[in-house]
Order: structure tokens, then sequence, then C-alpha cells
């Protein structure tokens, strides 16, 4: 953790939150160029898999659930609308409504953006033994979870 200074002064070394945050920043840098090898961003992935998981939504509650901001989610669901990897249909209930979900190709492409990020996480956590990284997910859970998401 040298800088073009020198070495940081002990107490940004050892400080959790500084680690925490630097560590984040280099997963953030991995998880975003192995999205890139699909033409894929962050938002993308997170939409892809709340609507798997979930089913479909309208774009608010997408958004509420993945934490995208209202101006990025049309963007992001135009974008995965022209790819054709999500349906966007007016709601039968409020006709002011859009209800989005996934497609067949968004469900396939969803399981290539998971390949994808599992390599990422295998980078990102290959100077740690499997141990290790469990133990590292659990901490950071422990860490997290209190907060709630929240803080995204």
């Amino acid at each position: 953790m040298d800088t073009a200074e020198g070495t940081l002064p002990q107490r940004l070394r050892t400080l959790p939150s500084r680690l925490t945050n630097h560590a984040a920043l280099i997963a953030n840098r991995i998880v975003d160029q192995a999205l890139a090898q699909a033409g894929a961003r962050r938002y993308h992935y997170a939409l892809l898999a709340a609507l798997e998981e979930f089913g479909p939504a309208s774009q608010a509650a997408l958004g509420r659930r993945t934490g995208i901001d209202r101006s990025d989610m049309v963007a992001t669901v135009n974008d995965l609308a022209e790819r054709q990897l999500v349906e966007r249909a007016p709601d039968p209930d409020d006709r002011r409504r859009n209800i989005i979900t996934i497609t067949a190709a968004g469900r396939t492409q969803l399981t290539h953006l998971d390949r994808l990020l599992a390599a990422a996480q295998d980078e990102f956590l290959a100077p740690l033994p499997a141990a290790d990284r469990r133990n590292l997910i659990d901490l950071l859970t422990r860490l997290v979870n209190p907060h709630g998401d929240k803080h995204n």
C-alpha cells in the first residue's frame, strides 16, 4: 500500500474502514472488468438477478429492491429491453406503470454473468485459502447486516 510519496503512515495502514474501502475499490474494478467482457454493468446484473429471483416487478419496486436510482433504472431497463433481456409491459392493475419481466435470453445472460462474477470473486480472493475466504465472507456479513442495505 505504498503511495507516490512512500509508505503510508501506520495509522492509515491499519484502519479497518480504510482497508475495507481499499478492498472494495479493488473488488469493484475486478467485477467491472469481468462484466465488461459480456458488455454488461453491475446494474444489469442486479436487475436481472432481482427479476430472476423475485419475479416480474414495476420499475419503482425494482429500484427499491436493488438500490438503483430512478433515472438509472429507466436507462438500465431501456438497455436490457433493447437487448431483449427483459420485457416491459403495462401493469394490468395500473396502466401508468410498467411491469418488467426477465426473458429466456435474460436468464441465459444472467447465467453467463454468474460465471464471470464467480471467476472475478476467485481473482479477488486469490490470496486467501478457502477457510479464510469463508471467514472473510462471514465477518463482512456480520458487519454489514446490522446496518442493513440502506448504505448501498
